[in-house]
């Protein structure tokens, strides 16, 4: 499955409020950029510091689906 199909994929099985599993791949001074549902990228807005690496539940706060970006809150 090609990242196009991923997020086609998420778009129609998910919204806004869903809770889903994520991988934190990076932390930034406002949160953490996560991945879900194999490669597609979002914002985790949260004062914790998860670490790199580490799988945690996260609700879908948006998704912009026409610029492909979805931000994410803690559950």
């Amino acid at each position: 499955m090609t990242r196009s199909d991923n997020w086609d994929d998420f778009v129609a099985r998910h919204g806004v409020g869903d809770v889903v599993d994520s991988v934190v791949t990076r932390l930034v001074p406002f949160g953490a950029f996560v991945t879900v549902h194999g490669d597609i990228p979002g914002l985790l807005r949260t004062r914790s510091r998860p670490p790199v690496g580490s799988t945690l539940p996260v609700r879908v706060k948006e998704l912009d689906g026409a610029n492909r970006r979805i931000a994410f809150e803690p559950v």
